[in-house]
C-alpha cells in the first residue's frame, strides 16, 4: 500500500512538471509569435513609406529609372515574404536597394533640401531603429525558446508535444548588420 502512494505522489510531481513545462514552452512559442508580429509591423511601416520617398525622389531624378525599379521590385519581395529566412533575403535586398536610392539623392542638392524628403528620411531613420529593436526582441525570445526545447528534461516534453526551433533573425554579412546610415 505504501508503495502504491509513493508512486502516484511521483506520477503526481512528474505530471506537474510536465505540464509547467508545457506552458513555459507555450509561453516561449506565443513570446516568439508576438516578436515577429512586431518585427512585421515595423516593416509594413517601412514598405508604406517608400512608395511617398520614391515619389520625392523622382521628382528631382525622373532619370534614374533603374534604381526606382530596384526599389519597387525589393519592395514587393519583401511584403510577399512569408517567413524568417524569406523575409531576412528580402528585407536586405530592400535596404541596398534604399541605400542607391539615397545615394541618388546625393547628387541632387535641392533634393537634400526638400522639406518633404527631409521628413520621410527622418521616419525612415526611426522606422530603421525600431526594426533593429524589434529583430533584438524576436532574437532574444527565439534564443529563450530554443534552449528551453534543447535542455533536459523539458526536451523530452518539447519533443512529445512536436514543439521545434526557431529561427533567428541574422543577416548575413557585417555590412548587412549594420543599420543603414540615412544621410541627407
Amino acid at each position: 500500500m505504501g508503495l502504491i502512494i509513493v508512486l502516484a505522489l511521483i506520477a503526481i510531481v512528474v505530471l506537474l512538471y510536465g505540464v509547467l513545462v508545457y506552458n513555459k514552452l507555450v509561453r516561449f512559442r506565443t513570446l516568439v509569435d508576438e516578436a515577429w508580429s512586431g518585427i512585421n509591423v515595423q516593416l509594413k511601416k517601412r514598405h508604406d513609406l517608400i512608395p511617398n520617398l520614391m515619389e520625392t525622389v523622382r521628382g528631382y531624378a525622373t532619370h534614374e529609372r533603374e534604381t526606382f525599379e530596384s526599389v519597387t521590385r525589393a519592395r514587393t519581395t519583401a511584403i510577399q515574404a512569408q517567413d524568417v529566412k524569406s523575409q531576412e533575403i528580402a528585407e536586405t535586398q530592400l535596404s541596398g536597394a534604399l541605400m542607391r536610392l539615397m545615394a541618388v539623392s546625393e547628387r541632387y542638392p535641392e533634393l537634400k533640401a526638400n522639406q518633404n524628403f527631409m521628413q520621410l528620411q527622418e521616419q525612415l531613420g526611426t522606422i530603421e531603429s525600431e526594426i533593429e529593436k524589434s529583430r533584438r526582441y524576436y532574437n532574444g525570445a527565439v534564443r529563450q525558446k530554443n534552449i528551453a526545447i534543447d535542455t533536459f528534461p523539458s526536451n523530452m516534453v518539447a519533443n512529445m508535444f512536436n514543439f521545434s526551433k526557431s529561427p533567428f533573425f541574422e543577416l548575413d554579412s557585417e555590412a548587412e548588420r549594420a543599420v543603414p546610415q540615412i544621410k541627407f
